[in-house]
């Protein structure tokens, strides 16, 4: 286990992105680190693995700016590089929902702590936990009697405003993502659209795993690398990818005649053999 994987984000402005942009994939080079880094001029989103030593360097480097001092930190650990290569990039947004008047920087949902959220769980309070995650993701694994949204994309989200509104008016909303900057920006959509008690997982569900174990959870997470997804212990799964289509399989997939490597399977295979 000497690959640190570590996670984290932050919504703040950024003029020089450009400049940014340069620095990091200098710092991530020397340090031979391989991952994805996104930049906004409203803020900064990363997944980036290497060993722990320089992934420490990389942290360093990055808290150097004092406007990402307190980025919080998500750090799992395996033993292979689970990125292929390194990508720093400048995007339009730091995580696509394809709405332009939405700033989390400026407002967003309130956090809600793993161990707050797991003692509300335990004493079955009227929570409503909101998936804001992908349908793929939902399927490999969610909180029990959590909504799934059964979104092809984050982009869909906005799309389903009027149906939340409709069916949450009121209740005591907590929702939640991979590590949290999804739901963040939702939050913020949601709250602009006039619902009133939106919190967000603090640190997402890798986070929630880490603080309680994974309590009242069912599955696993699904997390954008190689490792494809993780159990309640933050250790990688079975789950592989589909070479074509992407989709994430389990065992009883890969072992199904509608798999063949590097080809198709159940998800693809009509589309291909048709």
């Amino acid at each position: 286990m000497n690959i640190a994987n570590i996670t984290g984000y932050k919504f703040t402005p950024i003029e020089d992105t450009s400049n940014l942009q340069k620095d990091i994939s200098n710092c991530s080079t020397k340090l031979k680190l391989k991952g994805t880094v996104l930049i906004s001029n409203k803020g900064l989103n990363f997944s980036i693995a290497g060993t722990r030593d320089n992934v420490d360097t990389f942290i360093e480097f990055l808290y150097s700016y004092e406007r990402f001092k307190n980025i919080p930190i998500k750090t799992t650990y395996n033993d292979y590089q689970p990125f292929r290569k390194m990508l720093v990039r400048i995007k339009k947004e730091i995580i696509s929902m394809g709405v332009d008047d939405i700033d989390p920087f400026v407002f967003s949902g309130a956090k809600i702590s793993p161990l707050e959220l797991n003692e509300k769980l335990n004493n079955n309070e009227d929570v409503v936990l909101l998936d804001t995650r992908n349908e793929y993701e939902v399927r490999l694994g969610t909180f029990e009697n959590a909504i799934d949204l059964n979104l092809d994309s984050f982009r869909d989200f906005p799309n389903e405003m009027e149906y939340l509104k409709k069916t949450l008016e009121g209740k005591d909303i907590v929702m939640f993502c991979t590590g949290g900057v999804r739901c963040e920006k939702a939050s913020a959509l949601m709250l602009k659209n006039g619902f009133k008690n939106v919190r967000q997982i603090d640190g997402g569900i890798i986070n929630y795993f880490k603080e309680t174990g994974g309590n009242h959870w069912k599955g696993d997470c699904f997390v954008f690398d190689d490792r494809v997804a993780l159990d309640k212990d933050l250790l990688e799964t079975d789950y592989k990818l589909c070479f074509r289509c992407r989709e994430p399989l389990n065992k009883e997939e890969i072992g199904s005649d509608k798999y063949k490597i590097d080809e198709y399977c159940p998800y693809c295979f009509d589309d291909v053999i048709n």
